[in-house]
């Protein structure tokens, strides 16, 4: 009785106007994969959340190509292409051209768009595809262990550059995004994060604006999400964020970079 009467109090308080927080219907009920403090489960998160809140379930393709999150597909429930390395960009275009009345996005890392895959994002980019590009940017390959990315900062050690980057040797970190918003194609270029509340409301928005551009046929949009991955960097999670405030975001500034309306 006493259960029964937890049960009916707690579901009299979580009423509509109550609700503070609750798992997307899209999200299918499985354990991640991530470790402990990555970004990626939350930005699923977001993800789920806007396709639910625009009621597009049932017309929305995402494509993840190789990286960590290359099991996407087991977390959201919706249909799934699974493009080969960096060419998430080039598989969309076919997917938007032949079914222009899909929400059409790729979900991509650092690795796979801005290094094996550029010349995908920035063609499909100057085009002005009308699909949506989610970009995780951690500044290291993540899945494969921990080897420098184009977009390691100078200095940052990883398991290729173990005394830190040398732009002598090995360039500078390349800042893809700053790129893309100078081609005519694009619509809507951002960069946020997902470390704190705020941070997080901030990104559903901009993954909000880009997936509607897609479906008004406005050109492509890129959502930058500048991110930790705290077994490559080698530190715990909270140490993660901190790290990522101090270096990440004086290299990678969060803000609209392009919104043209």
């Amino acid at each position: 009785m006493k259960n029964e009467e937890v049960r009916m109090t707690t579901k009299d308080i979580i009423k509509p106007e109550n609700l503070v927080y609750q798992k997307p219907e899209i999200m299918n009920d499985v354990p991640m994969h991530y470790c402990p403090g990555c970004s990626h489960g939350v930005v699923h998160k977001l993800v789920a959340e806007v396709i639910e809140e625009m009621g597009m379930q049932d017309k929305t393709v995402g494509i993840a190509p190789v990286g960590c999150a290359v099991f996407a597909y087991n977390y959201l429930d919706i249909d799934w292409e699974e493009a080969a390395h960096g060419r998430a960009p080039a598989l969309a275009t076919a997917v938007k051209r032949l079914r222009p009345d899909r929400l059409v996005f790729t979900y991509q890392g650092d690795g796979d768009l801005a290094a094996i895959g550029t010349a995908e994002t920035v063609h499909a980019c100057n085009r002005g595809e009308s699909i949506a590009i989610i970009f995780i940017n951690n500044g290291i390959y993540g899945m494969t262990g921990g080897q420098m990315a184009p977009t390691t900062l100078e200095g940052m050690k990883t398991a290729t550059c173990p005394y830190g980057r040398d732009v002598k040797l090995n360039g500078y970190p390349l800042k893809i995004t700053n790129i893309l918003k100078e081609l005519e194609g694009t619509r809507y270029i951002t960069r946020q994060s997902v470390h704190t509340a705020a941070a997080v409301r901030k990104a559903k928005k901009a993954i909000r604006k880009a997936f509607e551009n897609s479906m008004e046929d406005k050109g492509t949009s890129v959502v930058e999400i500048v991110s930790t991955c705290a077994s490559g960097w080698k530190l715990d999670p909270v140490q993660a964020n901190e790290w990522m405030e101090k270096n990440m975001f004086p290299a990678y500034p969060l803000g609209d970079l392009k919104n043209v309306e």
